[in-house]
Parts: C-alpha cells; structure tokens; sequence
C-alpha cells in the first residue's frame, strides 16, 4: 500500500471500532483500485437513529441500514472489467486529485449482521467499509451481471487485504539479532532462540476526522444504496 490516500475516520456511534484497520483496509482497496493517491475519503461511523434518518431522507426506506455510500467527484478507477458502461475507459486521462466521497457506517446494524454470519464485528466493518468504497466508484449490484462484478471484486480486494495483513505480522515480533539456525537448535554459545510466530499486523495511526454537522451527507450527494453485501 501507498499509504498517501487521505482517509478520514469519524466514529459518532458510541461503539468501540479500530479506526486504523477500518483505515488501513479502505487505503488498501483504493490503491488495488488504482485510484489517484491525493484523493480523500471519508468514513463516518454514526448509531442506529443516525443512520436511520439518513436512510429514510435519502433512500426513502425506514428504519437504519449497514453501509451508505455519497459520492463527491466523478473519480472512476482506470477501465475496469466487468464494470458498467458509464466508467471511465483507458482512453481517458487518470482522475484528478479531490474528494472521492463518503462512507457511512453503523456499527451497530453491523454488530447483528457479523452475529448472523458467524464473523468478528470488525470483518464487518471492513467488507461494509470496502463495499462502500465500491459504490463511491461507480460499482452496483441493481442486476446479476452487476451483482456478480462487485461482489467478486468485494471479495477479492478483502482476500488480498486480509492476506497482507496477516503476513505482515505484529511490529517487533522478530527474535534478537544473532539468533540463528533452526527453532530449538543448540549452537556452541546455547540453545537458539525459537523462530517468533506470526501474528496479524498491528494497525496503522488513522487520522482523525470531522463528520458532516448532524450526520448529514454533502450537499447534493445522492447516496449510491443502501444495500449491504449480504
């Protein structure tokens, strides 16, 4: 990863999240997603009746949904395969830097839908999070042809993720230097010091960000659904 995109982290939920991870893996699928790396995003973590009043103003649905998507400027990832009509093609120059636009999460709804599927909360977050991005760049799931890009993308943005993630391994976990040979190993100075184990990566710093005053989504956004990828 990059690390240049600009991703801003807002919890007004009241639940506990890992801001850095849920910011380490939207900057890992803006750059798989070859996006322009000084543009910003925005995730926002709101409650239930948050959410629920963003739902029913801008989809016109009651009650609070998973993940909604606003976007800002017309930013498309080089040509991809599969995608829908209207995205950029090769032919056209790489997007300019600017404000991709906003994620909105609930954890909450979140929490339930990680229990049903038998998953950490925080898996969640992160293929919600991912699932959002997805709709800021112009991927849908409204036909099957739709549903099956973005989902197999979703699904494989989240594997690389994941997979990087975990063989990174926690910061400081190698053994003293000079230990070498096989774990277990006795040399003529002693006994070797075991090979450290792997672990998951220990998250990155996330900045912090301000949210839309309220809760609201940027003037004249229009989120890009509600749907969660269940």
């Amino acid at each position: 990863m990059s690390g240049a995109v600009s991703v801003e982290i807002a919890n007004e939920s009241g639940a506990a999240v890992d801001e850095a991870a849920l910011a380490d893996v939207a900057r890992h699928v803006l750059d798989d997603m070859r996006v322009h790396p000084l543009v910003e995003l925005s995730v926002l973590l709101v409650d239930e009746p948050a959410m629920a009043d963003l739902h029913e103003r801008w989809m016109g649905e009651p009650g609070p949904t998973d993940v909604l998507a606003f976007p800002m400027d017309e930013l498309r990832p080089p040509a991809q395969a599969g995608g829908r009509a209207d995205r950029a093609s090769a032919a056209e120059p790489d997007p300019m830097p600017g404000l991709l636009g906003d994620v909105v999460l609930c954890p909450q709804v979140a929490a339930e839908q990680a229990r049903t599927a038998r998953h950490d909360v925080q898996d969640e977050l992160e293929l919600l999070c991912t699932h959002g991005i997805l709709h800021l760049l112009g991927y849908d799931h409204a036909d099957p042809a739709e549903h099956a890009t973005m989902f197999g993308l979703q699904d494989k943005l989240l594997a690389a993720w994941r997979s990087e993630r975990d063989s990174a391994g926690p910061a400081g976990a190698e053994g003293p230097a000079g230990a070498e040979g096989p774990a277990g190993a006795e040399g003529p100075e002693g006994p070797a010091v075991p090979a450290a184990p792997e672990g998951p990566a220990a998250p990155a710093g996330a900045e912090g960000a301000e949210a839309p005053a309220g809760a609201e989504a940027p003037a004249g956004a229009a989120p890009e659904g509600p749907e969660g990828p269940g």
